[in-house]
């Protein structure tokens, strides 16, 4: 019975070709999905490591044991002479010893400065985490290798100078505390004691004192330096700060804010040990151990790797690869309906061999087994390709270096489930889908042996699964009504399930959709025919190509439910997720605009006038307006301190210019201060008096110094207001409160009084700002191109952030349309499989319609005519599911947008013209394409040897 399963598939491959193609493309995806995420987990494992550089054993604390508060202080407390660096050396065996140290610095050269992450130099330039590219590794006093990157932006190349500082050395300077270092070392990976943290496994720089060790201050103009070569990270050991420069001591030591190299604070001391031999490598580790403090052992790197493999594999990979694994398997049910499309026709058109079989013998149990044998052999040849389709695309990306600029390195790795998953999962899903089409088969008589074939299938929809879909649809809808509800409710400031249970409100307007997608899709033997034969009977009205089409459609309402179920799961998707976007980008865009007063704001200590201006003529800038401020607190009505930036602006009328706010009848003069009536930090009300005291002291200034978003000058707070060092400001003003909102952000307040209390002395600027107002649409230029643009023109100074709603939405509309891209990119995987079937539907019809078309071309039907019955046909089977789809998918995105958004601001609710139409648009063209190649078929065979093959 298997050999002549064999021959029947032979005989009817071009019918298999399609469903092959689906389980083909599923498969693939499937495939690749398990080699993207055992590339990301190679990545991440040699990225975790990469840090180590060329080192194969590193000191770090213990792992896995039970350590008290106590054991962790003493841990994260440890210096570089507790480590014994020197003995550690000399010891027989350790070929290098590099302390794990690392901070950040800005490197100037002129008037240009970039932030550079910088980590300690080693005697030998392999055991660097970096590799240097150019020139050579720090050595002696004073050097400094740059980062390819910073040096590019510095214009500067090896044998340069350049000044380095940091925050710690200038702070420590100005204290005089030089001591050492107070701050907190390493506490971006302090929690992976292996030292496989995500960003770096080096002690972070913080703060302290800022004499260097050849006893030059660093205070203000920090150290000059001289450039012995570039670095680059190709292993992504520090993908998160732009790759690292390297310091010599003497360096890195200031610009900790210490005096001496041996009181750093460090964790991890990277050793490279001479392992050609297992036994003189122990021997070499064991002497170590010995000098090594408590609670600290020496770990070899290959145990490192396998820990960082092992503490990844339920993390974000794992995540990552059930993500996509998700949209795979979306993909192979819908390749299972085309599938069980193609096993119905086949097993309608043998019916005749059937009953054949069955009078020589074959018993329903054989020719059951004989259709899953079918399905099983096809299944797995497909699956095999795809399997090596799929190993064909991941090498092609892997090769392209396309993922280089996430910071990894890609490489194909094959693994086990590679195979195995796509196949078997390829091999079962062919299977059940041919079930039904299997228990057919076993309903042939031998009677029917003698009987005219009549493919036109009449089999009415079970009536169980009319009541189960009726039971989804109501269960959906009474699940979204009621979350709808609940929101609502909120939203009005009644008692409801979604204040304090909103995760599972969301959650049951979640589960509310699935079921009543769920439903329609079960559901669509009964309403996608009878939409598609009104629509029909439109389009019958247009000739007679039209009515063909009309009238093939309605012989075949399982299979034409079928294939547009296929079609309606992937276009529903799609619109969904673009009117949830679309939703976001707008709500948001509202949000901000009635959260924020200005569009954008410059704002910074080391800011120019010359830098404003050149602002205000960037492209889509419609005004600006640049002034000084001071950092200064102040106490409300309450008596509680409030931080205020103190603006200084030449009156009310230019302060219109830019600022979104109802500013009538308000005036700034030299008594009064213009304040907002809400804190941009809490939201509630501020409470004045009748007048209020700004201050600006040595307190606000050390403060302003630490938290300042502007990176203000603590020296510049402590004078007086004659300027002298040592006194205090103060400025006391009539309060005139007006509702704007978050001028900036990082300030509980901005409160703008006249300019003139910068230009008497009354008060001592410590930065500037610089406000904008923003008309991109305008300017007929791109939003984000108007914010790069400013960023660019005051990228030569260190000190100055540019932010605002038009940053934040900015920001927002980015990670939205990248988040779209990627799930539309999915998705359409199963538009492709579904139009696949399209052409599927088209192929079987046409062979099982030869007789039919053959008499149409007798009795005078041109071959123009067919093929445009066919293209009719396709086009009906894709817009009508499509169309459907859009509005399902709108009506889907408009409730979660309004679930997830209307917490933020008033829901918007779009129509996704654009995608939706570019959707349909290729629904269309992918119809018509599927419609030539059956086309071509049908009106190749002569009316004749059609008839007499019929």
């Amino acid at each position: 019975m298997f050999s002549i399963t064999l021959k029947l598939m032979k005989k009817s491959a071009r019918m298999l070709i399609p469903a092959g193609i689906a389980i083909l493309i599923g498969t693939a995806f499937i495939a690749a999905t398990f080699l993207f995420g055992n590339a990301m987990n190679d990545a991440l494992a040699a990225q975790s490591t990469a840090q180590l550089g060329g080192a194969n054993y590193v000191i770090a604390p213990d792992a896995g044991k039970d350590l008290t508060d106590k054991d962790q202080d003493y841990i994260y407390t440890r210096t570089v002479n507790d480590f014994q660096l020197g003995r550690i050396r000399a010891t027989e065996g350790v070929k290098d010893a590099r302390a794990g140290y690392a901070g950040s610095v800005t490197v100037t050269r002129g008037n240009k400065h970039a932030n550079s992450y910088v980590i300690t130099t080693a005697a030998k330039r392999t055991l660097l985490p970096v590799t240097i590219t150019q020139g050579d590794q720090p050595a002696d006093s004073n050097e400094i290798a740059l980062t390819k990157s910073v040096a590019d932006q510095l214009g500067v190349k090896v044998g340069d100078r350049v000044t380095v500082n940091s925050q710690a050395a200038q702070y420590a300077g100005k204290t005089g505390d030089s001591a050492g270092n107070t701050g907190d070392a390493g506490d971006e990976s302090a929690q992976n004691a292996d030292g496989t943290s995500s960003h770096d496994g080096d002690s972070d720089a913080a703060s302290g004192a800022s004499v260097s060790s050849d006893g030059a201050n660093t205070a203000d103009s920090g150290m000059t330096v001289r450039v012995v070569g570039l670095t680059d990270d190709p292993n992504g050991a520090y993908a998160y700060y732009g790759g690292a420069s390297v310091l010599s001591d003497n360096v890195i030591t200031a610009m900790a804010g210490s005096n001496d190299f041996g009181n750093l604070p460090v964790y991890l001391v990277y050793l490279d040990i001479d392992d050609a031999s297992d036994t003189a490598a122990a021997s070499t580790v064991k002497q170590v151990s010995t000098l090594l403090p408590k609670h600290f052992s020496v770990q070899s790197r290959a145990a490192l790797v396998e820990e960082s493999v092992k503490s990844m594999s339920s993390g974000e990979t794992s995540i990552t690869t059930i993500f996509l694994l998700s949209f795979g398997i979306l993909a192979m049910l819908v390749a299972a309906l085309v599938i069980a499309n193609t096993f119905q026709v086949l097993v309608a058109q043998r019916r005749r061999t059937l009953a054949l079989l069955r009078t020589i013998g074959a018993n329903k149990s054989q020719l059951y087994v004989s259709v899953l044998f079918e399905a099983g052999v096809l299944g797995l040849i497909a699956s095999a390709l795809g399997v090596g389709l799929g190993i064909g695309l991941m090498a092609a990306l892997c090769q392209s270096g396309l993922m280089k600029a996430t910071g990894m390195t890609m490489r194909l790795v094959l693994s086990g489930p590679v195979f195995t998953v796509p196949m078997a999962f390829g091999i079962i899903m062919t299977v059940i889908a041919s079930l039904g089409s299997a228990r057919s088969a076993t309903a042939v008589t031998p009677l029917e042996a003698l009987r005219p074939i009549e493919l036109t299938d009449t089999r009415r929809a079970g009536v169980v699964r009319a009541v189960i879909s009726v039971l989804l649809i109501v269960a959906g809808v009474a699940l979204c009504a009621f979350s709808v509800w609940q929101m609502s409710e909120n939203i009005a400031g009644r008692d409801s399930m979604a204040d304090k249970q909103y995760p599972l409100v969301l959650l049951a307007a979640i589960i509310g959709c699935a079921l009543i997608f769920l439903g329609l899709v079960l559901s669509a033997t009964f309403w996608l025919p009878v939409l598609m034969r009104g629509v029909g009977a439109m389009v019958a009205l247009a000739g007679p190509s039209a009515k063909v089409a009309h009238a093939n459609i309605q012989k075949n309402p399982r299979r034409v439910a079928a294939t547009g179920a296929a079609l309606l799961i992937g276009v529903t998707l799609v619109s969904t997720i673009a009117t949830g976007a679309a939703s976001a980008k707008q709500t948001m865009n509202e949000a901000l605009t009635t959260r924020y007063s200005v569009d954008m704001i410059a704002a910074g200590t080391d800011m120019t006038g010359k830098q404003a201006s050149e602002a205000a003529k960037v492209k889509g800038v419609q005004r600006g307006i640049y002034a000084p401020t001071r950092m200064m607190t102040m106490k409300d009505a309450d008596g509680k301190s409030l931080s205020v930036l103190v603006v200084g602006v030449d009156g009310v009328d230019a302060l219109r210019k830019v600022v979104r706010s109802d500013l009538s009848g308000v005036t700034i003069d030299g008594d009064s201060v213009l304040m907002p009536k809400y804190s941009a930090a809490t939201g509630k009300d501020i409470p004045l008096d009748k007048s209020v005291t700004f201050t600006a002291g040595a307190a606000e200034a050390q403060a302003d110094a630490t938290n300042g978003p502007s990176g203000n000058d603590a020296n510049g707070s402590a004078e007086n207001g004659n300027g002298q060092s040592g006194g205090t400001q103060t400025l006391t003003l009539k309060p005139r409160k007006v509702d704007y909102r978050r001028i900036a952000s990082n300030y509980a307040a901005v409160a703008f009084v006249d300019a003139s209390h910068f230009t008497n002395g009354g008060i001592k600027a410590d930065g500037h700002i610089m406000l904008m107002r923003i008309d991109a649409e305008g300017a007929g230029v791109a939003l984000n191109d108007v914010f790069t643009n400013v960023q660019n023109v005051f990228s030569a100074s260190a000190g100055v952030t540019v932010t605002g709603p038009v940053a934040e939405r900015t920001q927002w509309e980015t990670m939205i349309n990248g988040m779209m891209a990627l799930l539309v990119g999915l998705i359409a995987v199963a538009v492709l499989i579904a139009l696949v079937g399209v052409a599927n539907t088209l192929s079987l019809s046409v062979i099982e319609r030869t007789r039919e078309s053959a008499t149409l071309r007798a009795i005078g039907m041109t071959r123009g005519q067919l093929r445009r019955s066919l293209a009719v046909e396709a086009l009906l089977l894709s817009l009508v599911s499509g169309v459907v789809g859009v509005v399902l998918g709108t009506l889907f995105g408009w409730l979660g947008s309004y679930m997830v958004f209307s917490l933020y601001g008033d829901t918007v609710f779009p129509f996704e013209w654009a995608t939706n139409g570019v959707v349909l648009g290729v629904a269309a063209l992918a119809a018509l394409l599927a419609s030539v190649a059956p086309a071509r078929r049908a009106v190749k065979t002569p009316p004749v040897e059609a008839l007499a093959e019929a």
